[in-house]
């Protein structure tokens, strides 16, 4: 497993799973929000943001952490393995509201702690019936990778600490 894909609902911890598996495999690491927006948070053009995937993809190994309907199948296409966190709405909620006024690695900018983004968690709470059937036809087409899939945070830090034994 040299390249692999990491996607889940936004707040599942995707970015906190990467960065684990990277820790512990040593794998580069890329954020897919870090390649798409801008530090003023307007979004890069489409094609530089193509042209920055398409050089990661074309590496021999790498970690991407993200979503991004629209580059999914051009991922999955490259990708070994894929890691789906497919945690409850609720917790990835929690999740969400969670690193509100935090720095993190995989997004350009620093969100306000009194922050709410009401439209992005409106789609958050659509996220299993409008995106999570996408996502699982799309991994249906695709059982010739391997494909591991968590519900739950546990089984994600039990799995993490098994490969480093």
């Amino acid at each position: 497993m040299k390249r692999i894909i990491v996607i889940g609902c936004p707040g599942s911890g995707k970015s906190t799973f990467s960065k684990a598996l990277h820790k512990t495999t040593g794998i580069p690491l890329y954020h897919l929000d870090m390649m798409y927006w801008n530090k003023d948070r307007t979004k890069v053009q489409r094609e530089l943001f193509l042209r920055k995937l398409n050089e990661v993809l074309d590496q021999d190994c790498w970690i991407i952490d993200g979503n991004y309907e629209s580059t999914m199948d051009m991922r999955i296409e490259k990708c070994d393995a894929v890691f789906f966190l497919d945690y409850p709405i609720e917790l990835c909620i929690e999740g969400i509201m969670s690193r509100r006024g935090k720095e993190r690695s995989d997004m350009p900018w620093v969100e306000k702690p009194d922050e709410i983004d009401e439209g992005f968690l409106e789609w958050v709470k659509n996220y299993n019936v409008e995106s999570r059937p996408k996502v699982l036809e799309i991994l249906a087409k695709n059982v010739e990778k391997e494909i591991i899939i968590f519900h739950s945070r546990e089984e994600a830090k039990e799995y993490l600490e098994n490969i480093k034994e």
